[in-house]
């Protein structure tokens, strides 16, 4: 199972959001190209990357902050979502150096995008699904919608989506544990491969998840819990590959 670092820019710097509010986010450096260096050299094998402000505007807003990061981490997966709404972006993310993009609201508001993307750039494409309560959230969470997070990804079962990437809202930068029964149950009904994302906190969210990493569970993403130091990289890398 991949312990993936989360970077979230929010004009060009490297924040942590709660619950996803704009309003409430704390800056732990200016400098992300640093940052994605630091995990790296950690022994991460996959970097999280989303585009705060591209999540709202609807269009690649840190552009500059994520050509730094690929240029300071050569041969580190990538993957970005925030912002990621035509096959344009997609394209110019992937010559950029990424290895994944994300496809968040457009996801729900247009499936058939979807499809096309995955047609357009096969292996390329990981779907993110944030959901509060079970019920999956658009617009950099700003809007709720009427569609299961189950429903949303089934539609995508034969389109050849890489993965999802599940983020249980409520939890989101609050360091209050995983949803690990939400996230097994996803990827139990779906057969897609699911990161999980949102709450983990320490060593004991990344053993529940291993318990469960059979049922599809391929990797969790980690932000404030290895910025506030509730959870030591090292520590959750050596973990996962013990598991092995």
């Amino acid at each position: 199972m991949l312990i993936i670092p989360a970077i979230d820019l929010k004009q060009g710097q490297c924040v942590r959001l709660r619950q996803g509010r704009m309003e409430d986010a704390t800056v732990f450096s200016d400098d992300p190209a640093a940052m994605a260096r630091r995990w790296m050299d950690a022994g991460c094998r996959r970097l999280h990357v989303v585009d705060l402000d591209g999540a709202f505007a609807g269009r690649p807003e840190n552009k500059a902050a994520v050509r730094a990061m690929v240029q300071a981490c050569p041969g580190l997966p990538i993957q970005l979502g925030g912002g990621v709404r035509t096959l344009e972006t997609i394209e110019a993310y992937l010559d950029l150096g990424l290895q994944w993009v994300i496809i968040g609201t457009q996801a729900v508001k247009e499936p058939s995008f979807v499809k096309a993307a995955c047609q357009t750039f096969p292996g390329h494409v990981i779907v993110g699904v944030d959901a509060h309560d079970g019920w999956v959230a658009t617009e950099g969470w700003a809007e709720a919608s009427t569609v299961s997070a189950v429903e949303v990804v089934k539609q995508f079962a034969g389109d050849g989506v890489s993965s999802v990437v599940y983020t249980d809202i409520g939890r989101d930068g609050m360091l209050s544990g995983v949803n690990v029964e939400a996230t097994a149950q996803l990827a139990r009904d779906t057969g897609c491969p699911v990161i999980a994302s949102g709450g983990l906190r320490d060593l004991d969210d990344i053993r529940a998840l291993l318990a469960v990493s059979d049922q599809g569970i391929l990797g969790a993403i980690t932000g404030r819990a290895i910025y506030e130091g509730t959870l030591d990289l090292s520590d959750a890398l050596q973990l996962a590959e013990e598991s092995l």
